[in-house]
């Protein structure tokens, strides 16, 4: 999958559908878009962040990954979420696109959430959900082109041998669920365990092409730098942050750190694959009354960062509302 802007076009396209034949056919097994910034996609990272921070709360984000490799990656993720008293915990929607080669392969999800929310003691809050998505995963057969089929010393297009497969559209339905829990405004953590059935969205009926099952575990703290302690709210902090997935054989680490001093937000992560390091990305935003915008970069280090040119990723929210139990009720983890 190594293709730079200047190398000729055809090249990039047979190595790219040769990357979707070995998917086709079983022999890799899918897994999830990811993002970046984690905590600006709160319902993405785990359904119990649903109504967690008591606010009505729109999200959107957008990641393109590789953008060296002609689109190889672009992700569009929306949700909206808020706390509902009479349901004693919060309910979410979420939407999310993820489109490969340029709209070849897309994946389409579309989620419900509710997350209940409990006091264990006075100062120590939890969040328990539990999340139903419809999964849809397409292909776009006529846009293929196979080896056999290119001439490139005649530049002509030729027939190719390959089949199509039974279809070019498989729908599931998915489940999932999460937990968190939040301490004094100060700690934070969670654990989500997504695609809990393991949907199968193979194109071919002789295959198997199973959603492995991902674990996703996290953990941070809202430290002060301000006289006088944390509050609730400090206006200048440090958020140290521990993120860990796994998802087949796929196993990954993330270490973070933001800087908060509103209304700038900086931050960094460096991401190890257990089996190699793949990126360090930096992060800035800005949290202005019920807004915020977050810009991140992913500094690729695996030896795709000569081709893929990295990942940028962009991040929208807005929240607003209170309710009146505020002051004690705190699941907050950082904004971006």
């Amino acid at each position: 999958m190594k293709k730079s802007r200047n190398k000729p076009g055809k090249m990039g396209r047979i190595v790219a559908v040769a990357t979707l034949a070995i998917l086709l056919q079983g022999l890799a097994r899918a897994q999830d878009a990811e993002f970046s910034q984690f905590y600006a996609n709160p319902l993405y990272l785990n359904p119990a962040l649903a109504g967690s921070e008591a606010h009505y709360r729109a999200v959107a984000n957008y990641r393109n990954q590789w953008p060296g490799l002609d689109h190889g990656f672009v992700t569009y993720n929306a949700s909206y979420d808020q706390f509902v008293d009479k349901m004693h915990g919060g309910i979410g929607l979420m939407f999310n696109v993820d489109n490969a080669g340029e709209g070849i392969l897309t994946t389409t999800q579309a989620s419900l959430i509710y997350a209940y929310t409990f006091k264990a003691s006075k100062q120590l809050f939890f969040n328990m959900a539990i999340q139903a998505t419809y999964l849809q995963r397409s292909l776009n057969w006529g846009r293929l082109r196979f080896g056999d089929q290119i001439d490139l010393m005649r530049n002509i297009d030729l027939p190719t041998s390959e089949v199509p497969p039974d279809n070019t559209s498989v729908m599931a339905p998915d489940f999932s669920a999460g937990v968190v829990f939040g301490w004094k405004g100060t700690l934070h953590g969670g654990l989500a365990v997504n695609h809990l059935t393991e949907p199968d969205l193979a194109f071919y009926s002789q295959y198997q092409n199973k959603l492995p099952m991902k674990v996703t575990g996290h953990f941070g703290a809202n430290i002060s730098l301000e006289p006088g302690g944390m509050g609730f709210e400090p206006n200048f902090y440090v958020s140290p942050n521990i993120l860990y997935q796994q998802q087949g054989d796929f196993h990954q680490v993330n270490l973070g750190v933001y800087v908060t001093r509103k209304p700038i937000v900086l931050g960094a992560w460096y991401r190890h694959n257990l089996e190699n390091p793949d990126a360090v990305i930096v992060l800035v935003g800005i949290h202005y009354n019920n807004f915020k915008i977050g810009y991140s970069y992913d500094i690729g280090l695996s030896d795709l960062r000569t081709y893929s040119g990295g990942a940028h990723e962009i991040s929208i929210a807005w929240q607003a509302g209170k309710r009146s139990l505020r002051d004690i009720y705190r699941l907050e983890a950082p904004g971006f």
